[in-house]
């Protein structure tokens, strides 16, 4: 196993890990809703200390329900992964495009190079008499006219 191999599994452990663990010690069980959002729990926490505070804003938009908020929690969620994903994908293709850009250049001749050395040669290769499509007299032959 390589050392990015291992380095990667030993981070997924981690993360399951901290997924896990609060729910198998049982971290919350005193809560009448054990994992709440921060803004509940601030929410609490001020009406406890002031009970006659008013928020300065309400929200632009008030969902019906918390599943519907869990749902478009998980939406945005997932649209900014895909923004990440997305661009260090990129950044990844670039980099590879530029080492096997570099890597070719190396080589001395790029695929490019390798077609048009190609077309060069099959234009210039003339039959022994000279009388072929890529020399002057055999087209000037091909037109009707001795050269």
């Amino acid at each position: 196993m390589s050392r990015n191999a291992k380095i990667n599994a030993l981070l997924l452990l981690v993360v399951a890990a901290l997924a896990v663990l609060p729910l198998v010690l049982g971290l919350g069980d005193h809560k009448e809703e054990p994992f709440t959002g921060a803004d509940a729990e601030a929410e609490t926490a001020i009406t406890e200390l002031q009970p006659d505070y008013e928020p300065w804003f309400s929200p632009l938009y008030e969902p019906p329900s918390g599943e519907i908020e869990s749902a478009l929690f998980a939406l945005q969620a997932a649209l900014g992964a895909g923004v990440l994903a997305y661009y260090f994908g990129l950044r990844r293709g670039r980099r590879q495009g530029a080492a096997q850009a570099e890597a070719a250049g190396t080589a001395g001749t790029t695929r490019a190079d390798d077609a048009a050395q190609a077309a060069d040669a099959a234009v210039t290769k003339a039959p022994e008499n000279g009388n072929g499509p890529g020399s002057v007299s055999g087209a000037v032959s091909a037109g009707g006219q001795d050269a």
